[in-house]
């Protein structure tokens, strides 16, 4: 296949590329809520303590939005299922990332927390607006058939 079958093969696929991104960024962030609900050190705790000027009630209560929002959001994201939802729940926590958190960091730290954190809102905002591709549960079950056959979409 020359360099230019494999460019109209691609540009023929473009929701399955977002697909493919959805799906990897769901996988991502359903890892590290699994890292925050099940990590039984509790230096990340006790970090997230001592980092934030707000109290111990406030602090636990972002951990355990974070952990779950990630956890669940994270799985529904890479099923692709309440896809606007899961990316909606999640972009308030990467908003803090971005905009409290690593933005003392400044650009081009040696940890790239505010450039990944970045590019996760940037994505998380992608798919809020988007919605997801044919390779979700959300295509299979609240597609509507009659709607997909007047534009041609299923054959009749």
């Amino acid at each position: 296949m020359d360099l230019q079958k494999w460019k109209v093969w691609a540009e023929s696929r473009h929701e399955l590329w977002l697909d493919c991104v959805r799906i990897y960024l769901g996988i991502g962030l359903f890892v590290r809520g699994l890292i925050l609900v099940f990590n039984v050190k509790t230096d990340l705790f006790n970090e997230l303590l001592t980092r934030g000027d707000q109290s111990w009630l406030m602090s636990a209560a972002i951990l355990h939005y974070a952990s779950l929002a990630h956890f669940v959001g994270g799985a529904m994201l890479a099923l692709g299922f309440l896809t606007r939802i899961a990316a909606l729940v999640q972009i308030p926590l990467l908003f803090g990332a971005v905009f409290l958190v690593h933005r003392g960091e400044g650009l081009m730290a040696v940890s790239q927390s505010l450039e990944f954190s970045a590019l996760v809102l940037f994505l998380l905002c992608v798919f809020l607006v988007n919605g997801a591709g044919r390779l979700s549960l959300d295509h299979a079950v609240f597609r509507n058939p009659t709607a997909a056959k007047r534009t041609g979409a299923i054959p009749a």
